[in-house]
């Protein structure tokens, strides 16, 4: 059967169904067009939907950022007193609906220009000492083609604020402005970033645009020179001894019986010949100089912030001194411990020591603490985490006890000597020597040296 036949047959079969079958065929059609209709309406109509939804959502948050307190105040008196004068024909009502809305558009051309500004804000240095200044430079540039009205300019820095009047700029013209920030706290200051201000003279709207430079200024905390022999250790290539004995070493002790397990190169045949029995050589464990210093971050330990500024500043001073003297220094702080596992969680913060420069910027991020473990605490996690430790400094607030001092003393090694620096600004500087412990107190910074040359030299 050819192609031809083949298609002559199917549409006889269609016409011999009668005329039910055809009418049957053409309702399905039209229903399949219905179908496809409505399905293409759901879709534009929640396509419209979308845009209409991100339309308000930029609307309203532009609104937000936008209009201030008395801008929304006015463009409500504009819209009540438009709408009710229009409703009922009252005339004062539309009068004073029509000069809010003058009033609200003729604010609008003031927030123009707002991005045409290139800020760059120069520091002259991101590292001082607490009580020092910052001095820098703020440079304004109109990138704009056209000409930019007058506006501000402010800079965050830490808590406060700093404005800048911008004046009158052609295009392509700049204009700098020196900055002065005063004397500030040991911290970490950021410094931007810059915003230029765009307001109307009524301060019925108000736009905003950040620049993303930010400076970090490290404010490191007042120290003190301190003498490198204060702690009261000779710096040695092999080690410093101990008062751990042990059978081989290089700083030799005494000289004691044999016993058996003892090396025959270690016996003292001079000894054994005077006694008439096995004499070995006794040594002094030798290891290099590890110091510690540990500081009291929690509040309660502390009288008032001045009192902690006077240990972190201790502390500071010890831990330099030991980077310069080229010593093993561990730095180590509290740490913050959530409330609902206090009690159950140990932590502890190392401040990097291996150069000044990374030390400093450390103790700068130093605060007190309401949720941390106490000093005995730190210094036992401490003492268990190195028990290679020479000398431990304990730097803490006048609320410490001397009992508790005594206590933290106890977590480190018998061989370990440790010193507590008590911090009262309301006491007198005096060396109090203990069973475990030596208690130097210190009312100002200056002193913390003069006692520990007396604690070296006595």
């Amino acid at each position: 059967m050819s192609l031809t036949e083949s298609r002559l047959t199917r549409t006889s079969a269609v016409t011999s169904t009668g005329t039910s079958g055809r009418t049957q065929v053409t309702a399905t059609a039209v229903t399949t067009r219905r179908g496809r209709s409505l399905v293409r309406a759901v879709v534009w109509g929640t396509g419209v939907w979308a845009v209409i939804a991100r339309g308000t959502t930029a609307a309203v948050s532009w609104s937000a950022r936008t209009v201030r307190p008395a801008g929304v105040l006015v463009a409500l008196a504009a819209s009540v007193g438009l709408g009710l004068g229009i409703a009922f024909g009252w005339v004062e009502w539309m009068v004073a609906g029509a000069a809010a809305a003058v009033l609200l558009a003729a604010s609008v051309p003031f927030l123009f220009g707002a991005r045409s500004y290139d800020v760059s804000l120069v520091l002259a240095h991101e590292r001082i000492v607490a009580g020092e200044g910052v001095t820098g430079e703020i440079v304004v540039r109109n990138d704009g083609r056209r000409l930019a009205l007058p506006g501000r300019l402010d800079i965050p820095v830490g808590a406060g604020l700093v404005e800048f009047g911008v004046p009158l700029l052609r295009p392509g013209h700049t204009v700098s402005q020196p900055l002065d920030i005063p004397g500030l706290r040991r911290g970490v200051v950021k410094v931007g970033p810059a915003t230029t201000v765009r307001s109307d003279p009524v301060g019925l709207l108000r736009r905003e645009h950040a620049f993303e430079d930010v400076h970090e200024v490290f404010v490191h905390p007042r120290t003190t020179t301190l003498p490198s022999t204060s702690a009261g250790l000779i710096r040695d290539l092999e080690g410093n001894p101990t008062r751990r004995l042990v059978d081989s070493d290089m700083s030799f002790h005494a000289i004691r019986e044999y016993a058996p397990g003892d090396s025959r190169r270690h016996i003292h045949w001079k000894s054994t010949a005077k006694t008439g029995r096995l004499m070995v050589r006794q040594y002094e464990e030798s290891r290099r100089s590890r110091m510690a210093v540990v500081l009291a971050v929690a509040e309660h330990e502390y009288a008032d912030a001045d009192e902690f500024e006077l240990a972190v500043g201790c502390a500071a001073s010890l831990g330099l001194r030991a980077v310069r003297d080229a010593r093993d220094v561990e730095i180590v702080t509290g740490s913050e411990i959530p409330r609902v596992v206090r009690g159950r969680l140990r932590a502890i913060r190392r401040i990097p020591a291996g150069s000044p420069r990374p030390m400093l910027d450390g103790f700068s991020g130093v605060e007190m603490l309401e949720s941390t473990m106490p000093v005995s605490e730190v210094c036992r996690l401490t003492a268990e985490s190195d028990d290679r430790l020479s000398i431990a400094f304990v730097v803490v607030g006048s609320k410490v006890t001397l009992t508790r001092l005594q206590q933290a003393a106890l977590a480190f090694p018998a061989d370990t000597a440790v010193v507590a620096v008590v911090c009262d600004e309301r006491a007198h500087p005096r060396m109090q020597p203990l069973s475990a412990i030596t208690v130097l107190t210190v009312g100002t910074l200056e002193d913390l040296s003069g006692l520990l040359l007396r604690g070296a030299t006595s």
